[in-house]
């Protein structure tokens, strides 16, 4: 028997030898979304359970034939993802304890029951009935993606062996490139758009032994207003300036400001000393 519910959302099977027991169910949950589905034994049960998509199995434990563990038990094998609750009176506690402990049950409720706390029971259970398909279908999309992710890895390997020539060519030039300023015969500072040192090279170091012209230090003490002054202009324009006559250290030099260009166009310059 079915009643009709105001939209279709959950099946919700009820399962019990006494007509009373269904009766008073479906007043109970004749407001809540659900189609309510009855049957009076584990075998009609069995055989609804087989024509219906059914979210949610209640069903008392003395019944004549196959008791209501048996019964749930039985679901739990053909249709692992539904959920069941079992209503039982006190005398038959110590058997459905062991029975929940090794999930064949998902709740037991106890007779008499209370109204509201089985409403709220049945839509916990479904609660959880949505979460598990909802994992399912969570699984099944990253199992889908995996494939997915493995046909485009396998597509790019065959992309990544045919550049990996060229990375390594252009790492080793990056590497002499990196070898050739730091050996070159004059000093080479790069400062950052906040003023701090960034890079010397071997030249530069000798310069000082100042803890304050380390690399992570602020140039500003160590340099002329005029200067830093010409850094800005340089940084801000974006523009390669000569400054010359310049003390640095104690001695003259003159500095060629040489601001970087492209994608860090504004982030720094180079100070050759000459």
């Amino acid at each position: 028997m079915i009643i009709k519910m105001k939209s279709r959302c959950h099946t919700v099977l009820c399962v019990d030898d006494e007509v009373q027991i269904l009766n008073s169910l479906k007043r109970l949950l004749r407001k809540e979304d659900y189609n309510l589905l009855t049957a009076s034994s584990a075998a009609e049960g069995i055989l609804v359970m087989n024509e219906n998509d059914v979210s949610l199995v209640i069903s008392d434990q003395r019944m004549p034939g196959e008791s209501g563990i048996e019964f749930l038990t039985t679901i739990k094998r053909i249709y692992p993802e539904v959920i069941r609750i079992l209503l039982s009176g006190y005398t038959d506690i110590d058997t459905i304890t062991e029975s929940v402990n090794k999930g064949h049950i998902y709740k037991l409720i106890l007779k008499p029951w209370n109204d509201q706390n089985l409403i709220l029971d049945i839509r916990q259970s479904l609660e959880q009935y949505e979460l598990i398909q909802t994992n399912k279908a969570l699984h099944k999309t990253v199992m889908e993606q995996n494939e997915e992710l493995r046909v485009i890895n396998d597509n790019l390997e065959m992309l990544v062996n045919m550049r990996t020539k060229d990375l390594e060519i252009q790492n080793k030039a990056l590497q002499l490139s990196r070898v050739m300023i730091d050996d070159m015969p004059f000093p080479i500072i790069g400062i950052s758009q906040e003023m701090i040192i960034v890079y010397k090279n071997k030249k530069a170091c000798l310069l000082t032994d100042s803890t304050d012209f380390t690399v992570g230090s602020d140039i500003s003490s160590s340099i002329t207003a005029e200067l830093m002054e010409k850094i800005r202009v340089a940084l801000s324009y974006c523009v390669p300036l000569l400054v010359e006559n310049i003390y640095f250290f104690g001695k003259k030099y003159t500095f060629n400001i040489c601001p970087l260009s492209e994608e860090f166009q504004g982030d720094g310059v180079f100070l050759v000393l000459y």
